[in-house]
C-alpha cells in the first residue's frame, strides 16, 4: 500500500510535502492530446496573422492594427500559455516556483491584452459606423498604435499589481503551480476584467448593430438612384459594414468563450474544463479572418508559396487580389 501512495506523488522522495499525480491517466492522456492540437494550431493560424499585417504595407490599416495586437497576444497563449495549462492541469509542474510565477504573471497579461483588444476594436468600429465623417481624423493608424502600445503597458502593470500576492505565494506541496487569488482581489478582478469590458463591449456594438442596419436599409432603398460619385461612397459604406459585421462574429465568438469561465468562477464551480474553452478563442480568431476576410486568405496563399520572399512582395496588391477569389 505504501508502494503504491508515493507512485502516485509527484516526488516520491519528499513524501509528505509531494502533490499527487492527477487521476484518471486515460482521460488526462485524451485531454493532453486535444489540447496540445489546439495549441499548435493557434500559433500557426495567429502567426500567419501577424506576417500579413506586418509584411504588407497596404494592410497597415487602423483596424488591421488593433487585429495584429490580438493575434500576437493569442500567439502568446497558443505558444506558452496553453502547454503551461496542460502541464499544471494534466500532470506534475516540474519548472520549479520561479517558473510557475512567470507563467501566472504571463497568462494574466495575455488574457488581459485580449480584452483590452476586444475594446478597442469596438471602439474603433463604434467610431466607423455611428460617426463615419471624422473617422479618419479621429482614428488614425499613430494613434491607433498608440492605443495598442498603452492596452499592453496597462496589461502589463495590472498583471503586476494583481499577481503581487500570488507571485510569492506557492501551493504548500511540490509538483503544483496554484494560482491563488484572494477574495478581494478576485472581485475586484471579475469587475474590471468581466463585468466592465463585457458592458463596454456590448453597449457599443449594440449602438453599432442598430446604426448598421439603419445604413443598410438606407442604401438599400436609394441604391438604384445615387449618381456614380456617390455610388464610391455608398461602397465604401458597404466595406464598413462588411467590417463591422466580421468584427462582431469576432466578438461574439469572444464573449461565447469568454462568459462561461466567469459565470462558472462566480458561481463558486470547478472551472476546469470551462478554461480551455476560454484558451480556444485565441484559436477561433484566426479562424474567422479566414472565414471572412478574402485578403487574409490570399495572404496564405503568398506566404506558404513563400512569395514574400520576392523583392517587393511588400508592396502588392493584397486587398485587390483578395477581393478576385
Amino acid at each position: 500500500m505504501e508502494s503504491e501512495a508515493e507512485a502516485e506523488l509527484c516526488f516520491p522522495e519528499l513524501l509528505n510535502i509531494s502533490c499527487r499525480k492527477p487521476a484518471s491517466r486515460s482521460r488526462m492522456v485524451l485531454l493532453n492530446i486535444l489540447v496540445s492540437s489546439v495549441s499548435v494550431l493557434t500559433v500557426a493560424l495567429n502567426l500567419l496573422v501577424i506576417i500579413s499585417v506586418s509584411h504588407f504595407r497596404q494592410l497597415h490599416t487602423p483596424t488591421n492594427i488593433l487585429l495584429l495586437s490580438l493575434a500576437v497576444s493569442d500567439f502568446l497563449v497558443g505558444l506558452l500559455v496553453l502547454p503551461g495549462q496542460i502541464l499544471r492541469k494534466t500532470s506534475c509542474w516540474f519548472l520549479g516556483d520561479l517558473m510557475c510565477s512567470l507563467y501566472k504573471y504571463l497568462a494574466f497579461i495575455t488574457i488581459s491584452t485580449c480584452i483590452g483588444s476586444m475594446i478597442l476594436i469596438s471602439a474603433e468600429r463604434y467610431v466607423a459606423i455611428c460617426d463615419p465623417l471624422h473617422y479618419s481624423i479621429r482614428v488614425t493608424v499613430p494613434r491607433v498604435r498608440l492605443c495598442v502600445f498603452l492596452c499592453w503597458v496597462c496589461s502589463v502593470l495590472y498583471s503586476s499589481v494583481f499577481m503581487k500576492s500570488n507571485l510569492t505565494e506557492h501551493s504548500s506541496c511540490h509538483g503544483q503551480c496554484a494560482i491563488i487569488i484572494d477574495y478581494i482581489v478576485g472581485i475586484v478582478d471579475v469587475v474590471l476584467s468581466f463585468i466592465l469590458p463585457i458592458t463596454v463591449i456590448t453597449v457599443l456594438y449594440l449602438r453599432v448593430f442598430v446604426v448598421a442596419v439603419s445604413q443598410a436599409r438606407a442604401m438599400n432603398s436609394h441604391i438604384r438612384t445615387v449618381t456614380l460619385h456617390r455610388s464610391v461612397t455608398v461602397t465604401a459604406k458597404k466595406s464598413e459594414l462588411k467590417a463591422a459585421r466580421t468584427l462582431g462574429v469576432l466578438v461574439l465568438g469572444f464573449l461565447i468563450c469568454f462568459c462561461p469561465y466567469y459565470c462558472v468562477v462566480l458561481a463558486g464551480g470547478s472551472a476546469f474544463y470551462v478554461v480551455y474553452l476560454f484558451y480556444f478563442n485565441s484559436c477561433l480568431n484566426p479562424v474567422i479572418y479566414t472565414l471572412f476576410y478574402p485578403w487574409f486568405r490570399e495572404a496564405i496563399k503568398l506566404i506558404v508559396t513563400c512569395k514574400i520572399l520576392q523583392p517587393g512582395s511588400s508592396d502588392t496588391n493584397i486587398l485587390q487580389r483578395g477581393s478576385v477569389d
